[in-house]
């Protein structure tokens, strides 16, 4: 009940957020209780507002005006949104293309539309629960699950060791095996973290190059290095803020899982400007296409996959199969983006096709520098 709650909540604040960039059209008849006189500046009134200051000529003081005020700007962009969503969803090239070219009030403004989207996404999701896991462990081991580790370590040790003094392995095995048992001595030494990709190959110690009465060749090659968070924390990267995102993640993962998706939820309109250079670079020679052009083509598109995530998790929640909904995201954004560049930049088939999958390339660029500056805003 309080994920409800508080996804109605943020629904609400996406609502007056947005409310604040787009106001009302001004498409109003003057109220038959109004005075003959603004209010806020004197000057006489010909219709429903001031055209000196821009106050309404009617103004209330119940309470019960003020909450359908507060309803009202929450939770409504008066008929706008719905001349808006339709095209958003059908004609979105349509509609980039009539707002770019002056029709402003008619539709809800991109930026008004982005942040109510937003906002109401991450309240669906709160309702649907699909909030940040709170029960993520360190990736410190309990002292008791190491103890019962190196006794198994110990019982392969020796059959290990047992191998090589039978002498019945190939100058490649018994290299291996080398390699095995010295990174088991290592663990049992107290390195919980050591891994037999980790292990020196080629030249074995003394005791046993003894043991194998032969010259080691280097026939098993060079290993792989796998690191894993604690590794990583422990050999430094040479970037100071990764190493200090590494070193948070292990200290502590719910924290940087919860800091990680609030920073996508206050910093989503960092995918603004970020997406904008990618569009240009389908445009750079068409002096005809300005950055106006290409912030109203980004902000449409993401409040509308913004829009298809929040309706793919309800559908989810509602019992909807799971492949079904997959296959949406996956069909429906490419369609749609490309009904929209070809729209909005008036562009032939071929051409709205070829931008379309340099796009999709720039996308997981795009989606990878979020991510960056997400981890990066995680070290504060």
């Amino acid at each position: 009940m309080s994920d409800l709650i508080e996804g109605m909540g943020t629904a609400a604040e996406g609502g007056l957020f947005s409310r604040a960039l787009e106001p009302e059209s001004g498409a109003r008849r003057p109220h038959p209780d109004q005075p003959e006189k603004c209010l806020n500046c004197g000057t006489p009134l010909t219709g429903a507002y001031c055209h000196a200051c821009g106050q309404m000529g009617h103004v209330h003081r119940t309470i019960g005006a003020f909450m359908h005020d507060l309803l009202h700007g929450a939770l409504h962009f008066e008929g706008k949104l719905w001349r808006t969503l339709p095209m958003l969803t059908f004609k979105p090239g349509k509609l980039t293309r009539r707002y770019i070219e002056g029709q402003r009030s008619r539709f809800v403004s991109p930026m008004a539309l982005f942040l109510f989207t937003v906002f109401l996404m991450f309240a669906v999701f709160q309702m649907v629960g699909f909030t940040a896991p709170t029960d993520l462990s360190s990736t410190e081991l309990p002292e008791s699950s190491l103890d019962g580790a190196r006794t198994t370590a110990s019982d392969e040790l020796a059959n290990l060791r047992q191998q090589l003094e039978d002498g019945d392995l190939s100058t490649a095995e018994r290299n291996e095996v080398i390699a095995e048992i010295r990174v088991l001595e290592t663990f049992i030494n107290g390195a919980p973290n050591a891994t037999p990709s980790e292990a020196p190959t080629g030249t074995p110690d003394n005791g046993d190059e003894q043991l194998s009465g032969e010259e080691p060749t280097d026939t098993v090659g060079a290993p792989t290095v796998q690191m894993g968070l604690d590794q990583l924390a422990d050999n430094s990267t040479g970037v100071d803020w990764l190493d200090t995102v590494i070193g948070k993640w292990r200290e502590n993962p719910s924290l940087m899982v919860y800091k990680l998706q609030a920073n996508a939820y206050k910093f989503s309109w960092l995918l603004i400007p970020i997406s904008i250079p990618f569009v240009w670079l389908l445009f750079f020679w068409k002096r005809r296409f300005r950055g106006y052009d290409h912030a109203i083509f980004v902000t449409y598109s993401l409040s509308f996959m913004t829009l298809l995530f929040i309706v793919a998790s309800i559908l989810g929640r509602v019992g909807v199969s799971g492949g079904l909904v997959i296959a949406g995201l996956l069909i429906i954004p490419p369609i749609h983006l490309y009904k929209q560049l070809r729209g909005a930049y008036e562009l032939s088939r071929f051409s709205a096709f070829w931008r379309l999958l340099v796009m999709s390339a720039f996308i997981w660029i795009i989606v990878g520098l979020f991510v960056q500056v997400l981890l990066w805003l995680g070290t504060f």
